[in-house]
């Protein structure tokens, strides 16, 4: 653990830039040549020169993701640094792929889809502290249980194995050196074997007990902040991968709007597929959770039966309806490409509501679940896949990105295909008999509309 919370404390070196410099002209003299640097086209570009063309909040998302997925062990400041080239090599090699450090859109896709998977398994959310107003990244579902007074709050696991502390106090001229050594003394019998001290933060880990621990604490004027986490050795595999992501998120005194997910929309737009004559639709179940009303478009509200947490999906349900031409779920098997077929967001077509596909590019995760690359418009969430013999090959689905450190944009949304056989058990799970026969999915789908207001 030392060496990876150790190199967690290096910052990124950003790459410097070449400015062109152009002499001053004196009078009666000739003007020299202007000096440049010729920008070489993308094939020819280093990977630390691909990196730093790409835009500040995907470098963060990227580096956040590596992170995640145990590859990047440095601070998530979205710089370009030999660092992050390192560990996307690393990832390619990991995954069979040829080291360049620049990713695919296959490669990147599935990265993301890993990181997410890893962050949903532990519940992370980026919160903020109720009485100091401190961000925290905060593992939810290892930590599950909150209590909070004017000292700050402590999240614990329901036997105490985890648990994260944020405290606040005021202190007469406060330093790091001197926080530093007042908190390798307390509680007393912590055994400190790593130590750093800045003068804007300090970081203390080792064992305190038959724990282990790991401290960031910085300060404001007269104001001390510290975040400490501790957790049991035997829960060190799954414990010490959060606290990388827990470090770089720790922002005491927040001036900026906090990473993470973009707020839910008061009106959100997916796509839904007609499974069934009845009035079964297949959706997504971000685009349909905490809604106040859902709207199937051209044929009233629905009703939400069942929800696929593992897998986003949604079984929703219109009643009295006529004319529905529900889709085949039978027999798709997509490997490489597909056709994702949906209705996009009104803003992206002049108010309209008109059904379109795209195209799109399959990148394996697990054993159910493909990443899909690039992702399809706002709107399409929920949409089917489709094969090159025109038959269903899964969900498409869009998945906010969120950040572990700090960012100053929202990246991208990146996307992931459940795949068919994931849906039909979804479906039949929860006693729908996915009747439908045609083989039109342009035909068989539906706008979904979600208010939130």
């Amino acid at each position: 653990m030392r060496s990876m919370l150790a190199a967690t404390l290096m910052l990124a070196a950003a790459t410097g830039a070449h400015a062109q410099m152009t002499a001053p002209q004196i009078p009666g003299t000739k003007p020299k040549p202007v000096q440049t640097v010729p920008v070489r086209p993308p094939a020819l570009q280093t990977a630390s020169e691909t990196a730093d063309a790409m835009a500040q909040a995907e470098r963060l998302s990227l580096q956040s993701d590596l992170a995640w997925v145990g590859q990047y062990n440095g601070a998530i400041t979205g710089d370009v640094s030999e660092r992050m080239v390192n560990a996307i090599k690393e990832y390619q090699k990991a995954k069979g792929g040829k080291p360049t450090g620049v990713l695919n859109p296959q490669e990147r896709a599935a990265l993301a889809e890993t990181a997410r998977r890893k962050q949903d398994g532990v519940g992370w959310k980026i919160v903020m502290e109720p009485t100091s107003g401190a961000r925290l990244g905060i593992p939810s579902k290892l930590v599950p249980q909150q209590a909070s007074d004017a000292n700050g709050s402590k999240w614990t696991s329901p036997t105490g194995t985890v648990q994260v502390l944020l405290s606040r106090r005021k202190e007469a001229n406060p330093t790091t050196a001197k926080l530093a050594d007042a908190e390798k003394k307390e509680p007393a019998g912590r055994k400190v074997d790593y130590t750093v001290v800045k003068p804007d933060f300090f970081v203390l880990s080792g064992l305190q007990g038959l724990k282990k621990f790991y401290v960031r604490g910085t300060f404001r004027g007269d104001e001390v902040r510290i975040m400490t986490i501790l957790y049991d050795q035997a829960m060190e595999n799954t414990v010490e991968p959060v606290v990388i992501a827990m470090s770089s998120a720790f922002n005491a005194f927040p001036s900026t709007p906090m990473a993470g997910p973009p707020p839910r929309k008061n009106v959100e737009y997916g796509t839904g597929i007609v499974v069934s004559d009845d009035g079964a639709i297949l959706a997504d179940r971000l685009v349909t959770d905490s809604c106040l009303a859902i709207t199937i478009a051209g044929f009233g509200s629905a009703d939400r039966l069942a929800e696929d947490k593992e897998h986003d999906l949604a079984l929703l349900h219109i009643y009295g309806a006529r004319g529905l031409k529900p889709l085949s779920l039978a027999g798709g098997t997509a490997r490489t490409n597909v056709d994702v077929i949906g209705i996009a967001d009104p803003q992206s077509q002049g108010g309209a509501a008109g059904v379109s596909n795209v195209k799109g590019a399959l990148a394996p995760v697990t054993s159910s679940d493909s990443a899909l690359s690039p992702p399809p418009a706002v709107g399409f969430s929920g949409g089917p896949a489709i094969d090159g013999d025109g038959k269903f090959a899964g969900v498409a689905l869009l998945k906010p990105a969120m950040v572990a450190g700090p960012a100053t944009a929202v990246p991208a949304s990146q996307a992931v295909m459940v795949s068919a056989e994931t849906a039909r058990e979804f479906l039949k799970a929860n006693g729908v008999t996915a009747n439908g026969t045609s083989t039109d999915a342009k035909a068989a789908v539906v706008r979904v509309i979600c208010v939130r207001k």
